[in-house]
């Protein structure tokens, strides 16, 4: 017969293995559903993740304009770096990201910090074995973090991409200020990023990316306001109206002037290193960011993701009325339908779910979908655009499909799960 300590001991053990088994299992943001399409599984490679702070010297200070006139300051942008890494025999692939609820400066909404676990692990050795993998740089909401997407930046990095996110100053929850910053900057921040990781990439760099990231085969995500930069950094230049939006906002700012499509030194401004575009719901169009001569400059091929019922960027006269115009592009629009805006972002983390943060939760949720599923099924479509267009995989069956997957089965999903979704195609 067991003592009853040996009894206690077993009862401790027992729980202690439970208590593992549920940390070890626990469903993390980007695990795939039973249901998941076929190219949402991560890849072969581990993941490592890192953090990096630069400084963008002698912007523009919009927030601060006067008069028409705006002094200059050194704007500091944070980022998150996911990359093919190696992982020590018994070590797990955990990382535990730290964010806040709320919105600064909003008394109503303070900030509450939370933190969440993701698939990577901090500060892994980088595996050289794969080469220079395409760079992926992605572009938060607003507001946002560079956290907001961490299902698809760790699952591209296992399939061997390093993957930038960007906090957006004065963009994020923890540093909320005026929008005319991020109407002015999304763009900007874009293009400095692709520079500093061209420097810090290269082969003569002593940073932990030397050799590791190839820049000449970018691509780029963005949400929302994310979305409106990646497409006027891919060639969409704004218009007119946008610009004089801008001085309006602003008291007189023609900061903006430089990325509409009428400055002489916009077009020259096009990166050949930017091979592909993904926009998540980006805003702008029912506002009169772009006419149909800015659509018609983005040339680059792009996937549009973007809910029918979207009440923040608008569906038909907003995110399908871009895709209708970039006429010179080889473009898609996958339509989540019923959904809104929230077709990007992680599932509402735990904290949300608490009393008192419903603005928190429907910053996340999507009512009609759920967003897990909705997470799955955007790895496996940017899986494919981006296997297509960086690394030239075969993977063009996944995006010929009938346009409404309620006629017949889609390429890649199982059986009686390709449904409530829309993909058109139109080439130039």
């Amino acid at each position: 017969m067991l003592t009853l300590k040996t009894r206690l001991l077993f009862l401790f053990l027992l729980i202690t293995c439970y208590a593992q088994s549920q940390t070890t299992d626990a469903f993390l943001p980007g695990d795939p559903l039973p249901d998941a399409p076929e190219l949402a599984a991560r890849g072969t490679y581990g993941v490592g993740v890192r953090t990096l702070k630069l400084t963008h010297k002698a912007q523009v200070d919009v927030l601060r304009t006067k008069d028409g006139k705006s002094p200059v300051y050194d704007r500091p942008l944070t980022l998150e770096v996911w990359y093919p890494a190696r992982i020590p025999a018994g070590k797990a692939q955990r990382v535990t990201y730290e964010e806040v609820l709320g919105r600064a400066n909003d008394p109503k909404r303070p900030l509450v910090p939370f933190s969440f676990t993701g698939r990577a692990l901090r500060d892994a050795e980088p595996d050289a074995g794969g080469g220079a993998y395409p760079l992926v740089i992605v572009s938060h909401g607003y507001p946002g973090s560079r956290f907001l997407l961490t299902y698809l930046t760790e699952n591209l990095a296992s399939k061997g991409y390093v993957v930038v996110a960007i906090d957006h100053t004065e963009s994020t929850y923890r540093d909320l200020g005026g929008f005319p910053s991020t109407l002015l900057n999304r763009p900007l921040d874009d293009l400095f990023v692709l520079n500093e990781l061209t420097r810090l990439s290269a082969k003569t760099s002593s940073h932990f990316l030397a050799g590791l990231a190839n820049t000449d085969k970018t691509a780029l995500i963005g949400y929302s306001m994310g979305g409106y930069g990646v497409l006027n950094v891919a060639g969409a230049g704004f218009s007119a109206q946008a610009a004089k939006f801008f001085g309006q906002l602003t008291g007189g700012s023609t900061a903006l002037q430089t990325r509409t499509m009428a400055a002489p030194d916009y077009k020259a401004s096009q990166d050949p290193r930017i091979k592909a575009v993904v926009a998540f719901a980006p805003w702008g169009m029912e506002r009169g960011v772009w006419d149909a001569e800015g659509l018609a400059g983005l040339k680059l091929p792009t996937l549009f993701v973007a809910g029918s019922k979207d009440d923040v960027s608008g569906y038909e006269k907003g995110i399908k009325a871009i895709y209708d115009g970039a006429v010179n592009a080889d473009r898609y629009l996958l339509t989540y339908i019923n959904a809104r805006h929230n077709v990007a972002p992680n599932p509402p983390p735990a904290a949300a779910l608490k009393p008192g943060h419903f603005d928190d939760y429907q910053h996340f949720s999507e009512p009609a979908w759920n967003e897990r599923r909705i997470n799955n099924i955007n790895q496996h479509f940017v899986t494919a655009f981006l296997g297509i267009h960086l690394k030239g995989m075969d993977y063009a069956k996944y995006l010929a499909l009938p346009e409404n997957s309620d006629t017949e089965p889609w390429t890649g999903f199982k059986p009686r799960t390709s449904v409530g979704l829309e993909m058109r195609h139109a080439k130039p």
